[in-house]
């Protein structure tokens, strides 16, 4: 059965890439996938000849030389460092679309064009196999198909688009309940597949990393149009790479732990002396910080049973999330 004349030229391309010597056109009629065997020389040499045109019109290297110095057969190649592209550097706006792109690609009804779409790229040197995917999107020009959040997504996004503050309930984590989150949105990021906004806790006030399947579907735009935007300077990757530990933070964190209280967290930590806060008996200790997110979380989880001493950043943030969580207990208790 014939295949299309794209598909025959990208296997040409294939070829010709593959090697750094000179092949004969019969090597390329025994060998590259396209060129029938039933075919004339007369009509392989006519198709053959389209072909090299073809390519070369596309700004293709095509060069021509000997096949070896004892052969002085003519043979056909492709010059590698002439076709090697630039690297390629995308404006926000041309990521979001890649984002969508890659969204889209995932669906069971576009997935053998895009195994096709793949082939011809990988066919035409260019490196698809990214090692790190995060995408940053702060527009509403294109909504990525985030599976169980497109919902949240668009309205994140649009309220991104038009400088507006959100509401919505947030978990830190399956297992803990939802408490109701202020922000100011700045922006959504991609980080390993999965989705994160980052903006300002109005509520903590600090720039807080939120993962995008913890928000419940009610969120809410609040305040007027434009009174929200995205500070100068502003790095959300690498705000969210700090946040899920591809940014390990160094250095050790001084806090205190009241006696016979915060079991797991005085076993990870060196105890460096006791030391009496409130009246209460307890013991100083060093931990290592890892991941900044993570152990704010867990020293704030063991309420006043410990408390961060240094460094300061982590302190605040232990604060806050007790402030948020004394704030949720109001509310529940109000209604």
């Amino acid at each position: 059965m014939g295949i299309s004349k794209v598909e025959r030229l990208m296997n040409l391309v294939i070829a010709l890439l593959s090697t750094r010597s000179f092949i004969t056109a019969d090597r390329i009629r025994e060998t590259v996938f396209g060129y029938s065997d039933d075919a004339s020389d007369e009509a392989f040499s006519r198709m053959f000849e389209r072909d090299k045109n073809e390519l070369r019109d596309l700004g293709i290297p095509l060069e021509t030389g000997r096949v070896s110095p004892s052969d002085p057969a003519e043979g056909y190649r492709i010059n590698r460092e002439s076709y090697a592209l630039p690297a390629v550097e995308l404006t926000p706006d041309e990521a979001a679309a890649v984002a969508v792109a890659t969204q889209l690609w995932e669906s069971p009804e576009l997935i053998t064009a895009t195994q096709s779409a793949l082939l011809k790229l990988r066919a035409a040197g260019i490196d698809i196999e990214a090692a790190d995917d995060d995408i940053a999107i702060t527009s509403t020009a294109a909504l990525p198909g985030l599976r169980g959040s497109e919902e949240v997504l668009g309205i994140l996004l649009s309220a991104i688009d038009s400088g507006r503050a959100v509401r919505f309930r947030h978990r830190p984590s399956r297992s803990e309940p939802y408490m109701t989150r202020t922000v100011e949105p700045w922006g959504v990021v991609t980080d390993r597949g999965r989705w994160y906004l980052v903006g300002h806790d109005r509520d903590r006030d600090a720039v807080r990393t939120f993962r995008l399947s913890r928000i419940g579907a009610d969120v809410t735009p609040i305040g007027d149009a434009g009174s929200v935007s995205r500070p100068d300077g502003i790095d959300l990757r690498e705000i969210v790479k700090r946040v899920v530990g591809d940014w390990p933070a160094t250095g050790q964190a001084r806090v205190w732990v009241a006696e016979g209280r915060a079991t797991a967290l005085r076993r990870r930590g060196t105890v460096v002396g006791p030391k009496m806060v409130g009246g209460r008996a307890g013991d100083e200790i060093t931990v290592d910080i890892g991941m900044f997110d993570r152990l704010a979380r867990e020293v704030a989880s063991y309420g006043a049973d410990a408390l961060a001493l240094e460094p300061q950043s982590l302190r605040d943030d232990v604060i806050a999330r007790l402030r948020a969580q004394l704030s949720t207990v109001s509310e529940v208790e109000a209604r």
